[in-house]
């Protein structure tokens, strides 16, 4: 249930309601017993809840290369045949 904030057009007092969607908004003051306005507020922020949202939560699973010459394939090595005379 959301928290609706109000002000007196009389007084000037300023109070929180905590009321539901669908209830008929507060028309008068608890102090002078005047007329009231809901105010238009931007909201609270935005809560995730759960587990969040980390950089392990997407981790790849792809091991990076440890070095350089391992990542190379071995090339077969090349034998020179020395001619008879």
């Amino acid at each position: 249930m959301p928290t609706y904030d109000y002000i007196c057009n009389k007084c000037g007092h300023t109070f929180e309601l905590f009321q539901s969607m669908t209830e008929t908004p507060r028309k008068t003051c608890p102090v002078c017993k005047r007329v009231v306005r809901r105010l238009v507020s931007g909201g609270s922020g935005l809560i995730f809840k759960g587990s969040g949202f980390y950089l392990t939560d997407y981790k790849n699973d792809k091991k990076p290369p440890k070095d350089k010459k391992e990542t190379k394939k071995k090339e077969p090595s090349k034998t020179v045949k020395k001619a008879k005379d």
